[in-house]
């Protein structure tokens, strides 16, 4: 059976369904891994500023799923994405502070991002 998404128009470069699942997989080990390495990293200058952005990071993109597939608001959800890839930038240039290992973690997480926001943005330009 076709579901909402299914039937919406695609840009070009749009996967398969099945491999968001996997990527996402892949990613949440990255993104814990970075988490980590942070938090056990001995300095963390700028702590209380990280750990606002990392609770804006995550409410925005905990949000991303309930804006585009539950409410189907594709442009609220765009710019939620736009939230969310601004906030990991920040993030990756506070966690290069304690350690650079745990920055580098963050970048496939970041370029995921930025071709989210092309999909999101190539939907909500295709469906109006």
């Amino acid at each position: 059976m076709a579901t909402w998404y299914d039937n919406l128009k695609k840009p070009p470069l749009t996967p398969p369904k099945t491999i968001f699942g996997r990527v996402w997989a892949i990613l949440y080990v990255f993104i814990i891994s970075a988490l980590a390495v942070y938090f056990l990293a001995p300095a963390r200058p700028d702590a209380l500023l990280t750990g606002v952005v990392l609770i804006v990071h995550f409410t925005a993109s905990f949000s991303w799923t309930s804006l585009f597939f539950g409410k189907r608001k594709i442009l609220p959800a765009l710019i939620d994405l736009i939230v969310i890839d601004m906030t990991l930038a920040m993030l990756i240039a506070l966690f290069s502070r304690a350690s650079t290992i745990a920055a580098l973690l963050l970048l496939p997480y970041f370029c995921w991002g930025l071709f989210a926001c092309y999909l999101n943005w190539g939907i909500w330009r295709l469906n109006r």
